[in-house]
């Protein structure tokens, strides 16, 4: 690998913690593997481990799932000489300082300069988060990869994805449309769960698909709000809380179309390159919009207080309630259409 990196043997690679940040960085983390010289070493969250299991051109050597509270103890285990921290966080570089990592790169920033051999200053105009990951492997002297973010599911994936799916009433041959309603940055991200409803109605009945609500355990008042506003017979499997990240990733790639606010689920399924209708209120769509392989439509209102990023609305939600139930089933019926 370029400059200090260049006689590493084992190189770790700190990935993200949350889900859309590590999709975000797979073209970051594939330029890594290709300049890397000796065995690279991914060290993710265990629930965010799965994802480079499956094809995303990172290779990597061995993949270490990190507990936060044995972090420390498994770096030391993984033995790199080298470690790039994707995370911007003190206590990353903090940890990998302590477990006597040689040449520790990331971006100069939470006051954590000094705990890093290649402290890279990061970049001064706003940028979309895959190319600031991007940003931090040119600093260090390595082109980043083109295009978005790439994941391909494997065969064993894409088989026990349709299992779980037929064992919730979907068969083979449904159109299946996926929605994912929550949002684990807050409230304020959450498209209002009486519109998903009607959404789900409107393309069940005009365009003959089943639905499949998908989310985190965190999700699952919502997912019970949706289903009970929906009208009787309506196709709909809630499986919110119930898949890994593995099986979240195989129902997406079986989809024709998703929906889904700003969210972890949104990026995978834009890296997957399933169609997609973005819902965004108070984040900023020019930093974590889907850098997607396949068609996607952002929607969004322009609203005086946006983005605010705040992880709850303190005024009347505007930002999310002037999104109606036709912009978005619009959006997906177009989707459906094309496919």
């Amino acid at each position: 690998m370029a400059h200090d990196f260049a006689a590493a043997s084992r190189v770790i690679v700190r990935v993200p913690n949350w889900l859309g940040d590590a999709v975000m960085a797979v073209p970051a983390i594939v330029a890594l593997r290709r300049h890397a010289e000796g065995a690279l070493i991914l060290a993710a969250r265990p629930a965010i481990a799965p994802l480079f299991e499956e094809e995303t051109g990172a290779a990597p050597d061995e993949i270490v799932a990190v507990d936060e509270r044995r972090e420390l103890e498994q770096l030391r285990a993984a033995r790199g000489d080298a470690i790039v921290l994707l995370p911007n966080s003190f206590r990353s570089a903090w940890t990998a300082r302590r477990a006597g990592i040689r040449e520790r790169a990331g971006y100069a920033a939470a006051g954590r300069g000094w705990l890093l051999t290649r402290a890279v200053r990061r970049p001064r105009e706003r940028v979309h988060q895959v190319e600031y990951y991007r940003a931090l492997v040119r600093g260090l002297g390595i082109d980043g990869a083109d295009g978005p973010p790439h994941v391909s599911i494997r065969p064993v994936t894409r088989q026990a994805a349709d299992v779980l799916l037929r064992t919730a009433g979907i068969a083979d041959g449904d159109r299946l449309v996926g929605f994912a309603p929550g949002a684990a940055y807050g409230h304020a991200k959450r498209w209002p769960p009486d519109r998903v409803a009607r959404v789900i109605a409107q393309l069940t009945s005009t365009h003959g698909v089943a639905a499949v609500l998908l989310g985190a355990g965190a999700d699952r008042a919502t997912g019970r709000e949706i289903e009970s506003s929906l009208p009787a017979g309506t196709r709909v499997v809630n499986l919110i809380g119930r898949t890994t990240l593995r099986a979240l990733a195989g129902v997406i790639a079986r989809c024709a179309a998703f929906v889904s606010n700003d969210s972890g689920a949104m990026h995978l399924a834009a890296a997957l390159g399933v169609p997609l209708t973005a819902i965004f209120g108070p984040t900023d769509e020019r930093v974590t919009s889907p850098s997607s392989r396949g068609p996607a439509d952002v929607i969004l209102r322009q609203v005086f207080c946006r983005p605010c990023m705040l992880r709850e609305c303190p005024i009347d939600h505007r930002c999310m309630k002037r999104i109606s139930v036709d912009d978005v089933a619009a959006s997906v019926a177009r989707h459906l259409g094309a496919s």
